[in-house]
């Protein structure tokens, strides 16, 4: 039997030593707090998911391939250091029947070790036959508690995950009616000035080609949430009115596979804003080379925070919803927001 522990990978990002990887890393080519690109690290990320996910599965299936069904909850604890080494910590927590959850944590080298975030991939082992059917998996040996408390709490994650989507059907309560009306109500006095939801919204079209493919036939994922998080970005400086930094990942899902030659339409739009937060929903839908299938590929939920030159907290003007599905929108990121926290910088 395997142990989490026989699965763990470690990557190093040498920011600290190496420039010209330093130089890609960056946002803009002058001293900045904070100065990373978050979509970047989020490709590598993935990559090193699908690596630590892959070298376990293959010890079974030495044919089978990884895709990533989703991430969960990437928490951002700390803002950092595009000039420090980041070091990634991959291991398996749990393996169910055909899947399998990768926690990779993420610190920041040095005389004083800073835990940047912990983040949680759910990868799926698939056939390379062309039916694309996903693999039984044998399961792991959990020796000690640590190794037992992290299979739990990936079990508590797909449960919770389950009732919130069960919950977003749900209608509002009292309190969020009332909320939901006063926000209307607002849109009709004289001289409404506020930011209305349907206004907040940015997008781009992409074409697939084969340098962006990752496995025969289909697209890197670790591609596509990169450049929706970037277009994200985007989207939350139209409400941000300093600066947007990335708080957290609330969730990513992976629908459909996205295939060379495929068109790629980008959405991204406010759904709420909180005392100094912004909730940002963004979409990708292919469209196949030849106009035959389109579907929704990818769904992403990001929490930015608004941050001054010095890096404090300052606030967001409210947005204001119009039609029923901008108000199901922001009720979702409202409930989800209830138990948010930003980040310390």
């Amino acid at each position: 039997m395997i142990r989490p522990l026989d699965t763990s990978r470690t990557r190093t990002l040498a920011l600290g030593s190496e420039l010209p990887l330093r130089h890609r890393f960056m946002v803009i080519d002058e001293p900045l707090h904070g100065n990373l690109r978050f979509g970047l690290l989020l490709e590598v990320l993935d990559k090193l998911a699908e690596e630590t996910a892959l070298g376990y599965t293959r010890l079974t299936w030495p044919e089978t391939r990884v895709v990533t069904a989703a991430i969960d909850n990437i928490l951002v604890r700390h803002v950092p250091d595009v000039a420090r080494d980041l070091v990634l910590h991959a291991r398996i927590n749990h393996v169910g029947r055909t899947s399998m959850e990768v926690g990779i944590r993420v610190d920041q080298a040095g005389e004083q070790p800073i835990h940047i975030a912990s983040c949680y991939f759910t990868m799926v082992a698939r056939s390379t036959d062309g039916s694309e059917k996903s693999l039984p998996l044998p399961p792991l040996e959990y020796v000690d508690d640590k190794e037992r408390h992290r299979a739990q709490k990936a079990t508590e994650k797909r449960e919770r995950y389950r009732r919130e989507q069960s919950a977003r059907f749900e209608p509002p309560s009292r309190d969020e009616y009332d909320m939901l009306l006063g926000l209307h109500q607002a849109q009709e006095r004289p001289g409404f000035t506020g930011l209305l939801a349907g206004r907040l919204v940015t997008d781009s079209w992409e074409r697939m080609y084969p340098e962006m493919e990752n496995v025969p036939k289909t697209i890197f994922g670790g591609f596509l949430v990169r450049r929706a998080y970037e277009l994200s970005s985007i989207c939350a400086g139209l409400v941000a009115p300093d600066r947007p930094v990335i708080a957290s990942v609330d969730r990513i899902n992976f629908f459909h596979p996205v295939r060379v030659g495929d068109s790629l339409h980008f959405t991204s739009r406010v759904v709420y804003t909180g005392n100094c937060h912004v909730s940002v929903e963004a979409s990708i839908e292919r469209i196949s080379r030849d106009r035959t299938t389109k579907a929704l590929s990818n769904s992403c939920l990001f929490t930015f925070v608004n941050f001054d030159s010095e890096m404090m907290h300052r606030p967001v003007s409210p947005i204001y919803p119009v039609t029923y599905a901008e108000d199901a929108r922001y009720l979702d990121a409202y409930r989800r927001s209830q138990t948010f926290e930003p980040p310390p910088v």
